[in-house]
């Protein structure tokens, strides 16, 4: 990044080069490898994919009791069989035989706790059940096999490969079959299959998924079918070890942008895990959602009160702004300016958590953006955090305020200031983690820095001197404490901050402030700095 007026370096004898390298690794990137960075999200996005799972799973068990019965019910209602029974009559070439067996298998994949899954796959039902998919004549028998293949599906990897072997290419055939019931049936199949993970996604996709599905979407469409479809692309644009394949992407990002104005929420919810998917990635596949006009609408969706639709709009956004500095201005542009502040607001410190990590990328910026923070009235917001919020919210809130102070020019910082956020800061000094110690020290060595400047001397701004402020907070006695810590940084960091602005010495010619003299050093710098800043990468913590 180029030089900028106004900003305030942080000390380089401290995190610019010591500092931990994972922490680094996190922050938003503008010039670190990029393989790194991948494989750091792959770590820290497990939290949030689990919210996923629990709200909405990758994979889906079609339900006896949650699905209405197909009209082959009507006809082997009453029928029990044994699992002999059922492979005997599997094996039948009786097409009412093998309707009967079928369902009965489906009944009990179908079970709500601890289905047998096994128990199919090892009497070798799934070759004779794909068999059935091709039976044209007997839709009823599809739709059972199909059926019986999505609750396999939903299991483990070995028994989604077990129901892939030949399976996938006749489900996509469904996909146009004439009877509704039976390519839905063949979408959710595909689905599970494609949840497991990239090598089975890419055999959905390259089978020509992906253009069936296009045609099954209308405006005449039922609500669970058209739910599912947009289940099956969130599951499509899962995984990024390999990608999903460029072209595949590209056919369906018009037809998930069209389905963003959509008011269902269960459709909403898929289509931004979708994008949360695609943004997860490098800045080529950012722009691919920034240029596909996604954005506003995203920002929309983070004001809902469904958390179901808030949690993956808000981390699609929180990934753009992870981007290039001008896929976060579009970002801002949107407005995400406008529904953060509203999110750190949020009850659920999960979501305070998120916010607060989305804002931290949008601090590390030119002084402008700074302004645009202030401006939202952010800064009470984070000092109230960071005195109260949950550890991992009062983390992001720190790294937050680092970035602040990387990026903001002195008038800036001085509004931090008097936000209060000295308070929280030192009070944090005390936790156990080495790593936010290090970035609080850092943040509390910069201000200092700038209040003992001969620029910040000409004018007084405030009555009392901020190295008094910071002991009346008991700052002194903390950071003191910190030159025994075990850290050797923490150490050298907490003796080089008492020894440069708590001990009463000349240098240059200049009187250092020392705790007991009636001294107002914290000023407001009139005179622009030429510095050159570095942004600091990161990604999900």
């Amino acid at each position: 990044m180029g030089m900028m007026q106004g900003s305030l370096l942080l000390p380089v004898n401290t995190l610019t080069l010591e500092a931990p390298e994972e922490r680094w690794r996190k922050f938003k990137n503008r010039g670190k490898d990029a393989s790194m960075r991948w494989q750091q999200r792959t770590v820290v996005n497990l939290q949030l994919q689990k919210a996923k799972k629990d709200e909405q799973a990758l994979k889906r068990t079609n339900i006896i009791s949650l699905s209405p019965d197909p009209p082959s019910e009507q006809l082997t209602k009453g029928v029990s069989l044994t699992l002999q029974e059922i492979i005997n009559s599997v094996n039948a070439s009786d097409p009412d035989l093998c309707l009967q067996a079928t369902q009965a298998a489906r009944k009990i994949l179908s079970q709500k706790r601890n289905p047998p899954l096994n128990l199919i796959v090892e009497a070798g039902l799934i070759p004779r059940l794909v068999e059935f998919l091709k039976s044209s004549l007997h839709p009823c028998l599809q739709c059972e096999a199909a059926w019986d293949l999505t609750n396999l599906g939903s299991g483990t990897s070995e028994q989604t490969a077990a129901v892939e072997a030949g399976a996938i290419q006749h489900l996509v055939e469904l996909l146009s079959s004439p009877h509704m019931i039976v390519s839905e049936q063949a979408v959710w199949a595909l689905g599970n299959i494609a949840g497991d993970g990239a090598e089975f996604r890419d055999l959905v996709t390259m089978s020509n998924a992906i253009p069936r599905l296009l045609d099954l979407v209308s405006s005449n469409i039922p609500i669970t079918f058209l739910r599912n479809i947009t289940w099956t692309w969130s599951n499509l644009c899962q995984n990024k070890d390999p990608h999903p394949c460029k072209k595949a992407v590209k056919q369906m990002l018009p037809v998930l942008f069209h389905l963003m104005q959509h008011q269902d929420s269960e459709v909403l919810s898929d289509v931004c895990w979708a994008l949360t998917y695609l943004t997860d990635s490098s800045n080529e596949w950012i722009n691919q959602v920034v240029d596909t006009g996604f954005l506003p609408r995203l920002v929309e969706l983070m004001a809902s009160s469904d958390l179901n639709v808030l949690i993956p709009s808000l981390h699609a956004l929180g990934n753009v702004v992870t981007g290039t500095d001008l896929q976060t201005q579009v970002a801002i542009d949107a407005g995400i300016l406008s529904v953060l502040p509203r999110c750190l607001r949020y009850p659920k410190s999960a979501i305070q958590k998120e916010a607060a990590w989305a804002l931290s990328n949008v601090a590390v910026g030119p002084h402008q953006r700074m302004q645009q923070l202030i401006a939202c009235n952010v800064l009470p917001r984070l000092v109230s955090l960071l005195k109260s919020g949950d550890f991992k919210v009062q983390k992001e809130a720190i790294w937050t305020v680092a970035n602040f102070t990387n990026g903001g020019t002195m008038d800036q910082l001085i509004q931090l200031i008097h936000a209060g956020v000295l308070e929280p800061l030192v009070n944090l000094l005390s936790i156990q983690d080495t790593k936010i110690i290090i970035i609080i020290q850092d943040v509390i060595n910069s201000l200092l820095q700038v209040s003992c400047s001969e620029q910040v001397a000409e004018k007084l701004l405030e009555k009392e001197s901020l190295c008094l402020l910071i002991e009346e907070l008991g700052g002194v006695d903390r950071i003191e404490a910190l030159q025994l810590h075990e850290n050797r940084q923490v150490a050298l960091t907490a003796l080089n901050i008492i020894e440069n602005h708590f001990c009463e010495e000349e240098e240059n010619g200049m009187i250092l402030p020392v705790l007991d003299q009636d001294n107002e050093f914290l000023k407001l710098l009139t005179k622009k700095y030429q510095s050159s800043t570095t942004s600091k990468p990161k990604t999900k913590p």
